[in-house]
């Protein structure tokens, strides 16, 4: 029998190298490596998901129903017409109307600003005095860290709602006081994971070496410890605006945020409530509203924790 042997370095036949890349991209597929067609064909991810983008967007328009209300809609959230009361969502009322006969889509849409300000300014104040907690308990004094660290488990250890409720009952209801208690119970929350993050950067190479070429403890804390410390704070902050939010709507729809006849969304569950039965519309939308933006707001910090999460990795 004899035998054909290809001599080494002579060409191979259009058939053997269509094989052979056969085989290249098998084997790369089965590596778990996609191919070159593969990857050109492949969607490009934004940087924080689809999710991310989706909650984003959903946000974006609450700010800009926030900002500027009528580019969204022309109707006078205040205007009531008794003979339009209870009417069920229309052409000319998209959402309907409420027992007074105000629409129920512009009072939402305006209702925005309210719910927005109030989880906006109530996240910075919880921020605010959280961040401030935290660099004091995690400086490195043993006493102020041990003082500081009680106060804020004796807050953590109460609901957040609760303990809103607890400083709203003596300051009294109101935007102000609202916001006041909302963010007095979000401090908490920053506080803690602002005192871990002290800790640990203060613990670090560059911070001990930095400390060995005499920089002081003022100049060392706001140049290396205060920067690298704070960069969970955006994902807590976006959490926090929709605990804040559904903070506020439930605080309001026991009447203790702003008065009547102001939009806010948890005074329209309130004021709505007894006509679910016959005018579902008039709860149910501002209840959908609530659970969007908050939701949304959930899914953007989330959003920036895995990005967060994949960029240190």
């Amino acid at each position: 029998m004899t035998t054909l042997v290809r001599a080494h370095g002579a060409p191979r036949s259009h058939d053997s190298d269509a094989a052979a890349g056969t085989e290249e991209v098998t084997e790369a597929t089965a590596a778990g490596r996609p191919s070159a067609g593969a990857r050109r064909r492949r969607p490009r991810v934004p940087v924080l998901g689809w999710g991310g983008l989706v909650a984003a967007l959903v946000l974006a328009v609450v700010l800009v129903a926030a900002l500027a209300p009528t580019a969204l809609i022309r109707l006078d959230p205040l205007a009531a017409d008794p003979l339009a009361a209870l009417a069920p969502p229309s052409a000319q009322h998209l959402a309907g109307t409420d027992s007074l006969g105000r629409d129920v889509l512009a009072r939402i849409v305006h209702g925005a600003r309210y719910s927005l300000v109030i989880g906006v300014a109530a996240t910075a104040l919880a921020a605010v005095g959280g961040i401030l907690l935290g660099l004091l308990a995690g400086s490195g004094n043993r006493v102020l860290d041990t003082v500081v660290a009680r106060a804020v488990d004796v807050l953590a250890s109460f609901p957040e709602i609760l303990l809103a409720l607890v400083l709203i009952a003596f300051t009294g209801p109101g935007l102000g006081n609202l916001v006041l208690a909302i963010g007095v119970a979000g401090i908490p929350r920053f506080a803690r994971v602002v005192r871990s993050q002290t800790q640990l950067v203060r613990t670090s190479g560059y911070v001990e070496q930095a400390r060995t070429f005499g920089l002081g403890g003022a100049r060392l804390a706001l140049r290396h410890v205060l920067p690298n410390a704070l960069g969970v704070v955006p994902v807590l902050a976006t959490i926090g605006l929709g605990s804040a939010i559904i903070g506020a709507a439930g605080l309001s729809f026991l009447g203790l945020g702003p008065q009547p006849p102001a939009p806010e969304w948890g005074a329209m569950l309130a004021e709505n409530r007894n006509y679910l039965r016959v005018a579902w519309w008039g709860a149910v939308f501002p209840g959908v509203a609530v659970v969007i933006t908050v939701v949304s707001a959930t899914v953007l910090g989330r959003a920036f924790q895995r990005h967060l999460e994949r960029s240190a990795a």
